[in-house]
């Protein structure tokens, strides 16, 4: 690359890393942690397993995110070096649009790749791994059964309350079962720890008491200095979790296993999630185009190309929600997967020929005629538009 290029791609590189950065923190921010928050916080997890579970949500956010932002990227990009009359300078030079637009494709090409990789490998893992965290933090028994100071019911007929609690420690303890309503018994006790007995989870109380109240309205009360509450019928021990779109790689996705439920009734949702695993990386090369164009793609103008940048944002906005929407219809509807492909492939197909083959051929038509083709092989620019940028090259910004 020349010096110009190099400049050109590292501007829009810069200009990529900090949108990402800073959408990625906004969504994790408010909406990405919203059901992680409500599961760690409300367990009373640790600040490193919210950090953890806030890391593991980056590559999926950073996923969607990453056509939009390359789009914006590279507009940004190319309207400060047109404005500052870099391009017109790269321009009268002699590059060609290619050339002028080459960084840009060549980051969206390196762009692709990373996408796809985060696609195939970085999010199902992570994704996965988030899941598995999730899951054990609401399981887990330490957190789940009980919280100081607050009196909880929980599935089955269990309530509740601790004066205070210090990791498996507990000060003075409340307990009532009423799964048998014939048969509703209390437990107090002055101190208790969470324990084990024969692999089954278990409070064990320490000068305790005893309450039954039978259905005659007879209470009975029975004290011991050290008594067991077996806690195995209330807690959530099922160590399996369903795997959803997100958590699977390629493969599992398009050969699910026919024979479990949850993979036979969502076939069609799978195959549509692993299209899209592939065919959403080639969103980055069209959206860097549409950028490229939105800039480029037309007259030099002294007035600037807000118009032309904002016709070509709305189009970016659709062509990704229209990549969305396929993916949605192919949920249901296994031929729209062709579509997802066809999308950014038509979008590239139709940039290329307004942007580059189009010049060429009008050149090559004006040469034919006997007359030598015009210099400049950018946006096209009239002679007292040249002439007057010679005169001023403070005129012409953007």
């Amino acid at each position: 690359m020349s010096g110009f290029q190099r400049y050109l791609f590292r501007n829009v590189l810069r200009t990529l890393i900090a949108i990402v950065g800073g959408l990625a923190l906004i969504a994790i921010l408010t909406q990405g942690l919203s059901q992680i928050e409500d599961t760690i916080v409300q367990n009373r997890s640790s600040m490193l397993t919210f950090l953890w579970a806030s890391l593991l949500a980056t590559p999926q956010i950073i996923s969607l995110l990453m056509p939009i932002a390359i789009f914006i990227a590279a507009a940004a990009a190319l309207n400060v070096s047109h404005r500052e009359n870099e391009i017109v300078v790269a321009q009268a030079s002699g590059m060609s649009n290619w050339q002028v637009a080459s960084p840009v494709l060549r980051l969206a090409v390196l762009a692709s790749i990373l996408h796809l990789g985060l696609n195939l490998w970085v999010q199902p893992a992570a994704s996965r791994e988030l899941r598995t965290a999730l899951s054990s933090a609401s399981t887990d028994l330490a957190t789940s059964l009980v919280r100081e100071g607050t009196f909880m019911t929980h599935r089955d007929g269990l309530t509740t309350f601790a004066g205070s609690t210090e990791g498996a420690d507990i000060t003075f303890l409340f307990a009532n079962d009423s799964r048998n309503p014939r048969s509703e018994v209390t437990y107090i006790a002055k101190t208790a720890f969470l324990s084990e007995l024969e692999g089954k989870p278990a409070l064990i109380m320490r000068d305790s008491q005893r309450q039954t109240l039978r259905q005659t309205g007879a209470l009975e009360v029975f004290a011991s200095t050290q008594s067991p509450l077996e806690l195995g019928a209330f807690v959530n021990d099922q160590k399996a979790v369903i795997l959803e779109e997100s958590d699977r790689f390629l493969p599992e996705l398009f050969y699910p296993d026919m024979t479990n439920y949850y993979d036979n009734a969502n076939a069609d949702m799978l195959l549509a999630e692993g299209h899209a695993r592939l065919a959403t990386p080639l969103l980055n090369i069209a959206m860097a185009m549409l950028g490229i164009y939105a800039v480029l793609g037309g007259d030099f103008s002294r007035r600037g190309y807000a118009r032309r940048i904002a016709i070509a944002s709305g189009v970016a906005l659709m062509v990704r929600l229209a990549a969305f929407g396929a993916t949605s219809e192919a949920g249901r509807d296994p031929d729209m997967n062709a579509v997802q492909y066809l999308l950014p492939v038509i979008v590239v197909a139709m940039i290329s020929w307004l942007f580059f083959v189009q010049p060429i051929l009008k050149r090559r038509r004006i040469g034919g005629r006997g007359g030598p083709g015009p210099q400049m092989t950018g946006p096209q620019m009239s002679g007292p538009q040249m002439g007057s940028q010679a005169r001023s090259p403070a005129m012409g910004t953007a």
